[in-house]
C-alpha cells in the first residue's frame, strides 16, 4: 500500500524512478479531471509515476497522478485514492524478448483466450482490456498478454509494431487492422477461412466480442468493417519499453 507520505518520504530512490504494483485492476483517464478512460492496469502490472503530487495533494484523496504503465509505456491519469491499491515493486519490470518462433507457437493461446472473452458476457467499453469488457485493442493486447507477449496498447500503435503481411499470407493468429487511409482506428485477431475475431462499439459494430468475416458480401457489420480494411500484421516481437529499465 503506497500513501503520499510515502511517495515524498522515501529516501533510496525518487518516487518518480520507483516501479509499482497494482494490487486489483485499476482505470487510467485521459485527464488529471479523471475523465474519459483510456486504459486499465491489470492486477500485477507496473507503473511508474511521471510526476510528484503537488503540495495542495498533501493528504488528500481527491485529485489524480500521472502515471505511465511500464509494460506498453502507456500515460495516463490514476485517481490519488486509487494509490492504496499499489504497493513498491520489490524490482523494477524487465521486459522478456522471445524469438519469432517462440512467438508463434504461443499464438493459438491467444485465440483460444479471446474465444473464451467472448464466450462470457460482455460489451465493448472504449479503454477496456481486462475482462469481461473489452475495446478492440484492449482484446488484441490481453489475449496476447495472456500468453506472455506484450503488445503495444491501440490499434495504430500495434499496426505500427507489428510486421506487414499480403492478405493472401493471413495466418490464424495474425491481425487484420481497419480504419481510414490515415490511420488504424480498429484491430481483429484472424481465425482463418476469412473469419476474424474483435471486439466493436454499437455504432458499426455489435456492442462486444464477435466475430466477422473479411468479405464484401456477408453481412452489414462485416461489410461495414471490410470497406475500411487497411491490411493485415503479424505479431514477430514482444514489445520493449523505453521506461522498462527505469
Amino acid at each position: 500500500m503506497v500513501s503520499l507520505a510515502q511517495l515524498q518520504a522515501q529516501p533510496t530512490l525518487p518516487a518518480v524512478d520507483r516501479h509499482y504494483r497494482c494490487r486489483v485492476n485499476l482505470n487510467l483517464y485521459g485527464s488529471s479531471a479523471l475523465e474519459g478512460l483510456v486504459t486499465q492496469a491489470a492486477t500485477g502490472r507496473y507503473l511508474r509515476l511521471v510526476s510528484l503530487p503537488s503540495e495542495t495533494q498533501q493528504g488528500t484523496t481527491q485529485g489524480a497522478l500521472e502515471v505511465c504503465l511500464c509494460e506498453d509505456d502507456y500515460p495516463g491519469w490514476l485517481a490519488i485514492a486509487d494509490l492504496e491499491q499499489l504497493d513498491v515493486a520489490e524490482s523494477p519490470y524487465q521486459a522478456i524478448a522471445l524469438p519469432e518462433t517462440e512467438i508463434s507457437a504461443r499464438v493459438q493461446g491467444a485465440i483460444v483466450f479471446a474465444q473464451a472473452a467472448m464466450a462470457q458476457p460482455n460489451q465493448y467499453l472504449w479503454g477496456g482490456t481486462v475482462a469481461p469488457n473489452y475495446d478492440c485493442s484492449g482484446l488484441m493486447q490481453a489475449a496476447f498478454v495472456s500468453v506472455g507477449i506484450w503488445l503495444p496498447r491501440d490499434a495504430y500503435q500495434q499496426e505500427a509494431f507489428t510486421q506487414a503481411i499480403a492478405l493472401s499470407e493471413l495466418l490464424p493468429g495474425d491481425l487484420v487492422c481497419f480504419g481510414s487511409p490515415a490511420k488504424a482506428t480498429h484491430v481483429g485477431l484472424y481465425l482463418g477461412d476469412d473469419c476474424y475475431i474483435h471486439s466493436s462499439g454499437k455504432d458499426q459494430g455489435r456492442n462486444g466480442i464477435g466475430i466477422d468475416r473479411l468479405s464484401s458480401e456477408d453481412d452489414r457489420i462485416s461489410q461495414t468493417y471490410y470497406a475500411q480494411l487497411r491490411g493485415a500484421r503479424r505479431v514477430v516481437a514482444c514489445y520493449q519499453p523505453r521506461s522498462g529499465s527505469q
